[in-house]
């Protein structure tokens, strides 16, 4: 995932694998450009022996702060021949309906993929992006000390809420969090899956946020005190000097036992891992009011499109084609670990610890990120610290809220 990328430090290796940013598309060979530079090595390794089966030159470019330069090019009509690009996002939403993209939908491809996969991202009704991989939003938890504790993972909201309670008359931490304002985008899957829950569904959860009249959002409402309530399980309930901590802190954190359940996207694990955690780590979804009814949030990760301006078009969509294959695909998989969309790996999970959240990616149990809606998101994770940060007070979180969605509605 893109934010991952804020966490993990290069090797002077992998830098030197990294193409400088003034390389440009030239006829006569196809030029893939990356946006995940944590994945920049097993990509290119995917590439070459791409290049030796077909004969072609096809190479990986990898640049850093990767979609600023993607946007600069875009905009100088210089696009990649395939781009690895959020469907999702705001950028890839308007370029698609300016027709920058190759009209996929009628590729055979797409039917390697589950159903409706690419097309939860068509635009006009037309597909424009191959989604390969998606991420996804959840806890980890120390599994060895919740069986030391009789600890349950919970399968219901009052549950969790029991859970709290729990580990903390057990004398122990709850949380291991970063609620600073710099890595205040660790929380954004939880904020999102607070608002689901309470609204019932995510296009409701953008009525009331996004598409609501000026300052609509109010502490008087039954569906933000709910919310509320949910974000105040954080409160208080981390280890010490969590309002300060960043990401890296927050790791270290769970990975010491100071905090037993760690908030964060299931793009943490390798970064947990690496720390080398002597316990036993495991995953559970976000809670729903009944059993069965968790979530998660996460959208396409992996992901590429066709440039329009392509002059070596049908050698991209091979390429497409072949990312499709299961042989080729699992390399990938196996690294990144992120839930796929390709129908022959749905009972491959390479990280078994985020199996259980990463078994709702691609059900009704999963929702694209609600930014998807909006014209920016930082504010929106600032809410949520500073909400946290002001031990509960409604107020905070509603005034947050509201300057950062009314600017979208003016």
């Amino acid at each position: 995932m893109k934010k991952m990328s804020k966490w993990l430090m290069l090797s002077a290796t992998a830098l030197s694998l990294v193409v400088p940013a003034t390389v440009n598309a030239q006829e006569g060979r196809l030029e893939i450009f990356n946006q995940k530079i944590e994945m920049q090595a097993t990509l290119q390794e995917i590439v070459a022996d791409f290049n030796a089966e077909f004969g072609v030159n096809a190479e990986v470019v990898t640049v850093p702060d990767a979609g600023t330069v993607l946007r600069t090019r875009m905009a100088n009509n210089e696009a990649p021949d395939v781009i690895n690009v959020y469907p999702q996002n705001a950028d890839f939403k308007q370029w698609a309906a300016d027709n920058r993209f190759v009209d996929l939908t009628e590729e055979a491809f797409l039917s390697n993929l589950v159903d409706e996969a690419a097309e939860k991202y068509a635009i006009n009704d037309r597909v424009y992006n191959l989604p390969l991989t998606t991420n996804s939003w959840g806890f980890f938890y120390n599994v060895d000390k919740f069986e030391e504790l009789g600890l349950a993972v919970p399968t219901t909201w009052e549950e969790f809420e029991t859970l709290v309670a729990d580990i903390n008359a057990a004398e122990h931490i709850p949380f291991a969090g970063s609620f600073s304002t710099a890595d205040a985008w660790t929380l954004n899957g939880y904020h999102q899956l607070a608002w689901v829950n309470a609204t019932g569904s995510p296009e409701e959860a953008n009525e009331y946020l996004r598409f609501s009249d000026v300052g609509a959002i109010s502490a008087d409402d039954e569906v933000t005190q709910n919310v509320a309530k949910q974000l105040s399980l954080l409160v208080d309930n981390a280890q010490p000097n969590a309002n300060g901590a960043s990401y890296a802190d927050a790791v270290a954190a769970f990975v010491n036992g100071q905090g037993l359940i760690f908030p964060n996207g299931m793009w943490a694990l390798p970064v947990i891992m690496q720390q080398q955690p002597s316990f036993e780590v495991g995953t559970f979804a976000y809670p729903g009011q009944e059993a069965g009814q968790e979530l998660t949030v996460g959208a396409a990760d992996l992901a590429f499109s066709v440039s329009e301006e392509s002059q070596n078009k049908e050698l991209a969509l091979q390429f497409l084609e072949y990312m499709t294959r299961e042989d080729v695909l699992v390399r990938y998989y196996d690294v990144d670990g992120m839930p796929t969309t390709l129908t022959a790996l749905q009972d491959h999970f390479p990280f078994e610890q985020t199996e259980p959240v990463s078994k709702l990616v691609n059900t009704d149990q999963q929702f694209v990120w609600l930014q998807s809606e909006w014209d920016s998101e930082d504010a929106f994770w600032h809410a949520t610290v500073d909400y946290i940060n002001s031990g509960g007070d409604i107020s905070v979180l509603v005034n947050g809220l509201n300057n950062h969605f009314d600017a979208m509605k003016n």
